[in-house]
């Protein structure tokens, strides 16, 4: 059995690995571009929150309290979600970790990363996750460009990038296109476009600046619902 990802519109991503289940930023309900529900999830190890904002919590205290999934998020979040409902047992250390710091989940290793925008609680963040075979993720959380995801690039191999480029709030198309030059990433997964009507409506001006650098980045333009292999 291979890793895969699947798309649910937005932030939301969910990875399997022949052993474990992981969701990052599962928001379905309220989704306009979720094609499924979280009722749909039956089976759920480990769920990254990248900041606090509905639109990224999403339904993460009912996926945990139902799966028995383990939560992680930046301490401070971790505890707004406790404050939701979120049973403390059911939290990462017990109060969540902060930007820096790598956490070993049964094998896979995940790294939290600064990410530049707004939270109530704790501060906003990515992940760098690399699963249990070394396939290494990074989810930008949402962000504007940052010089250290030059930083990013030399401390970690990513083979995929997922990378926000709807503009408006997080990095327009020519900001993640040079963001893909300094992450130095294999492959790069646009998201956080399309969702609301402000939003880049498709990943066309993605494309473009991508080629206008001559980024040797390889552009997977999923739709929400889509599954891909990662290898």
């Amino acid at each position: 059995m291979s890793n895969t990802l699947t798309w649910h519109g937005h932030a939301n991503f969910q990875i399997t690995t022949p052993n474990l289940n992981l969701i990052i930023d599962p928001w379905f309900e309220g989704n306009p571009s979720a094609v499924s529900s979280s009722d749909s999830l039956n089976a759920m190890d480990l769920v990254l929150v990248t900041h606090d904002h509905d639109d990224h919590t999403g339904q993460a205290v009912e996926i945990a309290r139902k799966t028995g999934a383990q939560v992680m998020a930046i301490v401070g979040t971790a505890q707004k979600l406790q404050e939701a409902g979120l049973p403390e047992t059911q939290i990462v250390n017990g109060i969540g970790f902060s930007i820096g710091g790598t956490v070993d989940f049964q094998g896979v290793k995940v790294t939290m990363v600064q990410a530049f925008h707004s939270s109530a609680s704790g501060a906003p963040t990515g992940y760098i996750i690399t699963l249990e075979d070394g396939y290494c993720i990074y989810h930008a959380g949402d962000t504007g460009i940052f010089s250290s995801m030059e930083l990013f690039g030399r401390l970690h191999s990513i083979d995929l990038a997922l990378l926000p480029t709807g503009d408006i709030f997080t990095m327009d198309p020519k900001q993640a296109a040079l963001a893909c030059e300094l992450l130095q990433c294999t492959s790069v997964v646009p998201m956080h476009w399309g969702s609301f009507p402000i939003l880049e409506q498709s990943t066309d001006n993605f494309a473009n600046e991508l080629k206008a650098i001559g980024a040797k980045t390889r552009l997977i333009s999923m739709e929400p619902g889509q599954s891909i292999e990662l290898s």
